[in-house]
């Protein structure tokens, strides 16, 4: 009401009741005054490494689950999918100036160097009991260093955990190098929540691929398209079309749509769905041209089933449903790396299913019946309140 009063403006649509707020003070949201309300669907079973899973996603855009749970029904007749984690490591790198580009060059020599490597790990590691330095990739530029930290964070997505284990080092380091001048615990080499290519090269957090092999009855039944055209598609539009838009790991229909939707659904922070979905589409004909190889390839999933809003009910209950609530005690990361082998699975399907739609024409069709809506939504719910 004060808000209101202040601005004159109303906020009759911006629930305030019903909401615990005591879970978020001090760690989720400063002075909150409502909170906003997303639907969430399922899209499943999604088959993937020989488990099922009900995947949920929160999403405003129709189309997004129905067309998503097209392409589990697809992966799921036709086997299933296999999901590979390949790396595992979130990174943190500052920005380091000197008085001489002579000086950056010894502290980078410094870190880079393998006989120094065990005494940087034990101050890395010694403020956590999950954080393990990996390597220190370091980049400079004239009297500036960057040195690239990436560590293991067990089922936390780790940014806390690494700045923590960097900030060790910078403190052990100021012995040899007091000329070293810290000008922010991060330097955007990393790198956080921007598009960046070394995310894309290196990876961040969690680096998978997953990949599918489609029958192709399942294709012209299910999908309603076929092969020849898909490949044909993917290569025109997600290769070549990306390429010719310069694009940044954007090589892809839409990865970004599961990967923020599943992220909202599971409280895990949106902003970083701009590196998360970083991913490559590959479709390729098999077996005599009869089916379908389909495999994304994703560098920097970014995920953790503890920590930030992952505690609130709604997204807790959302992990839960998935198998990685908290984390894992028996094998403390493994929570979080299922987690991100999910998300990639889900994007296999959303990925085969919008290709599908686009390769046969049904895209515009299919928006304007679920995306498009006359219902006055405020007035509905007006109405049924009356109504109660």
């Amino acid at each position: 009401e004060a808000l209101q009063r202040m601005t004159g403006k109303s906020l009759s649509g911006l629930p305030l009741e019903g909401f615990d707020y005591q879970s978020i003070l001090g760690q989720c949201c400063e002075m909150p005054v409502g909170y906003v309300q997303i639907p969430v669907g399922i899209a499943g079973p999604l088959l993937v490494n020989g488990r099922e899973y009900s995947v949920p996603m929160a999403t405003t855009e129709g189309c997004l689950v129905a067309s998503t749970n097209r392409g589990c029904k697809a992966i799921h007749l036709s086997g299933g999918a296999t999901s590979i984690l390949l790396k595992d490591q979130m990174t943190r790198a500052p920005v380091l100036s000197f008085g001489s580009a002579r000086r950056a060059a010894d502290l980078m020599f410094y870190l880079e160097s393998p006989a120094n490597f065990e005494t940087l790990a034990a101050e890395f590691n010694r403020s956590s009991r999950f954080g393990r330095l990996q390597k220190i990739k370091c980049a400079t530029a004239g009297k500036n260093l960057y040195p690239r930290f990436s560590c293991s964070t067990g089922d936390a997505m780790g940014m806390n955990m690494v700045s923590k284990g960097v900030q060790n080092v910078l403190d052990f380091l100021r012995k040899d190098f007091p000329d070293m001048n810290v000008l922010g615990i991060s330097g955007n080499f990393c790198s956080d929540k921007k598009p960046a290519a070394i995310n894309w090269i290196e990876g961040r957090g969690k680096s998978v691929v997953c990949e599918a092999t489609i029958k192709g009855d399942v294709v012209r039944k299910v999908l309603k398209t076929s092969v020849s055209a898909l490949t044909e598609l993917n290569m025109l539009k997600n290769l070549v079309g990306s390429a010719m838009a310069g694009s940044l790991g954007g090589f892809n229909a839409h990865a970004s749509n599961i990967v923020t939707a599943v992220f909202l659904a599971t409280g895990l922070d949106p902003a970083q769905n701009v590196e998360s979905s970083n991913c490559i589409t590959m479709m390729e004909a098999v077996n005599n041209g009869e089916d379908l190889h389909v495999s994304v390839t994703m560098p920097s999933i970014e995920v953790g089933t503890i920590g930030g809003g992952t505690q609130l009910p709604s997204q807790s209950a959302c992990l839960n449903l998935l198998g990685v609530k908290g984390s894992n005690k028996d094998l403390p990361g493994a929570n979080a790396k299922l987690l991100a082998t999910i998300v990639a699975g889900q994007v296999l399907a959303g990925e085969l299913s919008l290709m599908s739609a686009l390769a046969a024409g049904q895209l515009v069709k299919s928006h304007m019946k679920y995306n498009r809506s006359n219902k006055d939504i405020l007035n509905a719910t007006a109405n049924a309140k009356a109504s109660s």
